[in-house]
């Protein structure tokens, strides 16, 4: 539809869960509509099945929808046929959408729930929690406003008589979306037990809350008060699995991956399951640490990614076994996140076996493990089986203040988005985008640092679905530094691809070829001094029916090519087509 045209259309959505299908009339129909459409849906939630029809009464730039049934979105995808609609300036029929199609919606929605917590004594306090957290950390926000409860052991929190455990999620205590829990603070003290035959945890009531630490003294000393009863006995037993994936004996694990898997291990062997996260089109389980109350990494299984069998969203199946984003497979997703770390290499170069360096753009620690747990999606049941355990990618939880999405790029230091766009540049990322860019800020010293997650969409077979959200940041506009340019230059696609092996993934080759002009480009770009933008802007597409710069490059060289010659000749062909482009940007 273009600026100025009229159009009534009757959108049809269906909410599984957070899923929706929509079918609508395409004719001149841009995405960007559909996206705003979309966003102007505000308000307080909705039904497992809706019909919504919205006027088109005013030109693009204005608010012109009316919607009859509102919810709550803050993210949207649009899907057609396996393949995200990514460009907005685009018109849906451009990706073969026709009268009649079903597009997927994939939502990402509010989860927060709001929370009263009453004392003893009369005092209240509100938060909003998500509900993916626990007991424990409503018990931290308690003490964080409440100095009389700065301990948190001697808190007891209760909902309709019920004593909640720190495990509990909030998930599970309010199954109403708009409901507000009430909790009861109360104090209590707990003891240690001697462990008979299996570990177990005991608690009593302090029923005399002036007592103090006598009545536990009393109890350790073996004479039990008879003003106490004993509440809950809790056995921990092994119910999980819980190892990393190693494929080349001849590799090490080096010391922050292994504390990494141990913390983890603790977690879950103190009852400490898995936290599905509301957020993404595919599974992904925040893991708590050993006290419940906070993450300590993320996993993604493979077969829980997006269009795999056992995607927790209800997603259709990959007919061609392709994955969200062209040049992808399903099921891989979790062999470039760890690709991601391992060739996001420090400053000085590639990290040692047993050295725990950040890497330049600060990919966080990444590791293949295998993992069972009951918490995760079976669709055909659960059981304690070898049959059952997951393959995916184990990655430290990064505490942040929010995502790029949810301020302005200008706050970004220049040197944050350079490092972020070198490492999409060089590995083709094909679903950047800034909420998958997380910001983290240093109280004490006052700088923000961006951290870059979610990988499953980098090194592709080809460039037609690149990316890159800070392209149009302003700090793309800048020339990078010397130390920048410095470390650019000691990047080596075949050194990096031998790595990749060493670890247990022979890059297919389509990937390789990728990766290796990939990384030319950048090198070639920087050592003419030209912008992040000006790079990037070569691997984007700016319409979806558009090749790209790079897309271009690629073609032209494989033209020039004469039967039989070989992979050296075309890589020749593509440098030398590499530095005309350049040579004319840069003059």
């Amino acid at each position: 539809m273009r600026a100025g045209a009229f159009l009534m259309s009757e959108l049809q959505l269906f909410l599984p869960k957070k899923f929706c299908f929509l079918n609508f009339p395409t004719r001149e129909f841009e995405l960007e509509i559909a996206q705003r459409c979309l966003r102007n849906f505000s308000g307080i939630g909705f039904r497992s099945s809706s019909f919504i029809t919205f006027y088109r009464v005013e030109n693009v730039d204005c608010q012109g929808f009316r919607i009859q049934k509102d919810f709550f979105v803050r993210k949207q995808k649009l899907v057609f046929e396996g393949r995200e609609l990514a460009q907005n300036n685009s018109c849906v029929k451009d990706y073969g959408v026709a009268d009649g199609n079903v597009l997927h919606l994939v939502l990402k929605l509010s989860d927060v729930q709001a929370i009263t917590v009453r004392t003893g004594c009369g005092k209240k306090f509100e938060f909003h929690i998500p509900r993916g957290r626990n007991v424990g950390y409503v018990k931290q926000q308690i003490a964080k406003k409440g100095k009389e409860f700065l301990n948190l052991k001697d808190q007891e929190l209760v909902c309709d008589g019920e004593e909640l455990e720190d495990q509990r999620l909030i998930a599970d205590i309010c199954k109403s979306s708009d409901a507000v829990i009430h909790l009861l603070v109360r104090n209590s003290a707990k003891v240690p037990a001697v462990p008979i035959e299996r570990d177990f945890e005991v608690s009593i009531e302090a029923l005399n809350l002036n007592e103090g630490p006598d009545a536990v003294r009393q109890y350790l000393g073996g004479i039990p008060s008879m003003e106490h009863q004993i509440l809950e006995r809790k056995l921990f037993q092994r119910d999980f699995i819980l190892e990393p994936l190693v494929v080349n004996l001849k590799t090490q694990l080096p010391i922050v991956i292994k504390e990494l898997i141990d913390l983890t291990f603790d977690g879950l062997k103190r009852g400490n399951k898995p936290i599905r996260s509301s957020e993404g089109s595919g599974g992904a389980y925040f893991m708590q640490d050993s006290s419940g109350q906070k993450y300590i990494s993320v996993f993604k299984p493979t077969d829980e990614e997006p269009m795999a069998v056992n995607n927790p969203n209800g997603l259709p199946l990959s007919l061609d076994g392709e994955g969200l984003k062209k040049g992808t497979c399903v099921g891989e997703g979790a062999l470039r996140e760890v690709a991601a770390y391992l060739l996001d290499h420090p400053l000085t170069g590639p990290r040692s076996f047993d050295s725990g360096q950040k890497g330049f753009a600060g990919v966080p620690t990444t590791v293949m493990v295998k993992c069972l747990h009951k918490a995760f999606n079976y669709p055909e049941g659960y059981d304690y089986d070898y049959k059952n355990i997951k393959i995916g990618s184990l990655q430290m939880f990064v505490n942040n203040v929010g995502s790029c999405e949810d301020m302005g790029p200008r706050a970004f230091p220049v040197y944050e988005v350079h490092k972020i766009s070198v490492l999409d540049i060089r590995l083709a990322n094909a679903d950047r985008h800034a909420g998958n860019i997380l910001v983290t800020r240093n109280c004490e010293e006052g700088c923000v640092s961006l951290v870059p997650v979610d990988h499953g969409y980098c090194l592709p077979e080809n460039f037609e679905d690149c990316t890159f959200d800070w392209l149009y940041w302003p700090q793309a506009h800048e020339p990078y530094s010397p130390d920048v340019i410095n470390y650019i230059k000691l990047l080596d696609a075949e050194q990096d691809i031998e790595l990749l092996k060493l670890h247990g993934w022979d890059l297919p080759p389509k990937c390789s070829r990728t990766f290796r002009i990939s990384t030319m480009l950048i090198k070639k770009g920087a050592e003419r001094g030209l912008t992040p933008y000006a790079i990037g802007r070569i691997m984007c597409r700016e319409t979806v029916k558009q090749e790209s710069v790079i897309e271009q490059i690629v073609k032209e060289a494989e033209e020039a090519l004469l039967p039989g010659m070989s992979d050296d000749a075309f890589f020749e062909a593509v440098a030398l087509i590499i530095d005309r482009h350049l040579d004319e940007l840069a003059s």
